[in-house]
């Protein structure tokens, strides 16, 4: 017996994949060690930047539990790996 409609877990899997990427890179461009390079520098110059860099710790938030929800669904619906 299904608890989930298959289909509505294989679009679950698929958004909370697309909100690891996003996520991720957000959390990868937050990171106080990116700054160091030229790039970083370039942009801690910006407002924008500098109020989007305090969501650090936030985007974490979202970050973690999307990542253990589609890793549970992705073992629950396609098995592990292997």
């Amino acid at each position: 017996m299904n608890v989930f409609n298959p289909l509505l877990a294989l679009r679950l899997i698929i958004i909370l994949g697309i909100i690891n990427l996003v996520t991720g890179t957000l959390i990868f461009f937050s990171c106080r060690c990116f700054p160091g390079s030229k790039l970083g520098d370039k942009l801690k110059k910006y407002r924008a930047y500098q109020s989007f860099f305090k969501y650090h710790c936030h985007i974490w938030k979202v970050f973690w539990p999307s990542v253990m929800i589609h890793a549970i669904l992705v073992i629950i619906f396609f098995g592990w790996p292997g």
